[in-house]
């Protein structure tokens, strides 16, 4: 879903070519645009990948989050500048003196979050003394459907893996693990109503990358409601992967409740669906208390057919990916958007290619 529309919007420009393991989604991607080649690939043989990819310029990497790393590690291998959204869990960071020794750039998590609210953030390190930052963010559907309330506007299985993963954030300059979906509390939008916020593992680079600031925290958006139910199937035993013998046949409770969930959550290709994102900022400006805030909602486009997800994520991939074509970021290794954000030149070609494309994000003090 967001990769088709990376695609699209890419080939308005440059020659592009969409590579996936399943030909049917490949067949879905030549009927919206016949000016984009097409190539079925395993991502996991490694061997086919390298010698695929040598008479490209660049690479964006968007397969599900399990395959990224590697995935990515093997992009960089063959020498290719690469813009990755993948949002593998591992810490891409360990790749930057491997993209260094191959002359690679790679800018990783180049999406709406994580991705812009990296990038706000590195900008206004740049012009501020920050010390707090947070970043609520949520995809949702327009229509509620009984019981989640919810759709996934990506890969179910790295939706799951949202609930799973123990999030971590910085309070008071210490590094704080809690479970995920801890800490509901409901926020007023003025677009939408209330929603309910909880802890998600979404600061990923920016733990490390600045470690001055003394609070940090990112946290995901759902209707209210949605977590109780999710709480109730995790706490039940029904994300476990351990295996349960059921009349002489194992199953692994997580992959049978997948199955289910994508089923019930999966978001059909005209379905209306919307991204609520608000990024704080806080700290002092020459001594004077600053807070900037930024807010976005965005949704589904009718005319192109493409989600507010693919929208929101894409196109800042390829906002990233244009930019890297004309030059404005040389730098060799791997970079988070944060590390891209500093430069004001990069973030304001990017914020500008967004808004070009209706993603607007309203800023305000």
């Amino acid at each position: 879903m967001v990769g088709s529309a990376m695609a699209i919007d890419l080939s308005k420009k440059h020659k592009v070519t969409s590579a996936d393991y399943n030909q049917e989604v490949l067949d879905q991607i030549n009927d919206k645009s016949a000016a984009i080649d097409l190539l079925q690939l395993d991502v996991t043989d490694h061997g086919t990948l390298k010698k695929v990819l040598q008479p490209f310029d660049l690479v964006i990497c968007a397969v599900p989050g399990f395959l990224g790393f590697n995935t990515l590690r093997e992009i960089i291998k063959a020498g290719k500048n690469v813009v990755d959204i993948s949002f593998f869990p591992e810490d891409g960071l360990t790749l930057n003196e491997l993209a260094i020794e191959h002359g690679v750039t790679a800018i990783i998590d180049c999406g709406v979050a994580p991705g812009m609210d990296n990038l706000i953030l590195g900008y206004h390190n740049e012009q501020m003394e920050v010390t707090d930052f947070e970043c609520l963010v949520g995809g949702l559907p327009k229509i509620k459907k009984w019981p989640f309330n919810y759709k996934a506007p990506f890969s179910p299985i790295d939706v799951i893996e949202e609930y799973t993963r123990p999030a971590r954030y910085v309070e008071n300059g210490m590094m704080v693990t809690k479970p995920a979906m801890s800490d509901i509390e409901h926020v007023v939008f003025d677009t939408i109503g209330t929603l309910e916020s909880f802890n998600s593992d979404g600061l990923r680079s920016i733990i490390f990358t600045m470690p001055h600031i003394p609070n940090m925290k990112e946290k995901t958006l759902r209707y209210p409601g949605h977590i109780e139910k999710v709480l109730t199937l995790r706490d039940s035993g029904f994300f476990s992967e351990i295996p349960i013998n059921i009349k002489g046949q194992e199953i692994i409770p997580l992959e049978f409740t997948s199955k289910i969930l994508f089923n019930e959550w999966e978001l059909g290709s005209e379905e209306r669906e919307q991204t609520i994102m608000r990024v704080t900022v806080s700290g002092t400006n020459k001594g004077v208390a600053e807070k900037i805030v930024y807010d976005l909602h965005d949704e589904y486009d009718p005319i192109s057919q493409t989600s507010s997800m693919a929208r929101t994520t894409g196109y800042t991939a390829t906002a990233a990916a244009n930019m890297l074509l004309e030059g404005l970021f040389q730098e060799k290794g791997v970079f988070p958007p944060e590390l891209v954000g500093k430069h004001a030149r990069c973030f304001e070609y990017i914020m500008r290619y967004l808004k070009e494309r209706n993603v607007i994000y309203h800023q305000k003090s």
